[in-house]
């Protein structure tokens, strides 16, 4: 996710700012990768997010009744409310990314996506852990997600580095080869 001066970026920078000089940074970091993961796992939120024909201020009803049943604190509620009046209910969850993401690079974490064709086993995540590290990542925050059509090995990717270890990669590169050699 780009920092730089998009609309997400903005809103994230904003929001950064403004808990910051609340004192109030860690909860709203909480809060927000709480939020990230109603958005995500809440066909009912996405859909009053993407839907262009809810009114805004049914939306901004709904969404803050939605943030207050869940305890949400009021910077939050309020960032939310600004996002929905200004009509930006779409790019809420990209905001709630790049918050995350600018989060992490103020802190000095590095995120790591890590794809795998089964889930990692924590022996599994610690030495990978270990070889980020060893390769100069000194701290890291990996984000697994599972895509059994890999097959198998890993795919890792480290800001706009891409590491493919995959057994499909593998067997594309193996028959692009064969064709060619036809």
């Amino acid at each position: 996710m780009s920092l730089g001066g998009g609309l997400a970026g903005r809103y994230a920078a904003a929001l950064y700012a403004h808990a910051d000089e609340a004192h109030a940074l860690d909860q709203v970091v909480e809060q927000m990768d709480t939020l990230g993961r109603m958005i995500d796992e809440s066909p009912f939120l996405s859909r009053l997010l993407e839907s262009p024909l809810i009114d805004v201020s049914t939306a901004q009803k709904a969404i803050r009744s939605v943030l207050t049943e869940h305890g949400f604190n009021k910077i939050v509620q309020d960032f939310v409310g600004v996002v929905v009046s200004n009509r930006r209910m779409r790019a809420l969850r990209t905001i709630v990314g790049t918050f995350s993401a600018l989060v992490a690079e103020k802190r000095g974490v590095v995120v790591v996506h890590v794809e795998s064709a089964y889930p990692l086993s924590g022996v599994q995540e610690q030495q990978l852990r270990a070889r980020l590290i060893e390769a100069g990542y000194g701290n890291v925050n990996i984000v697994k997600r599972v895509d059994p059509a890999l097959l198998g090995g890993l795919v890792v990717k480290i800001g706009a580095r891409l590491y493919d270890t995959s057994l499909k990669s593998r067997l594309q590169r193996l028959q692009y080869a064969m064709k060619g050699a036809a």
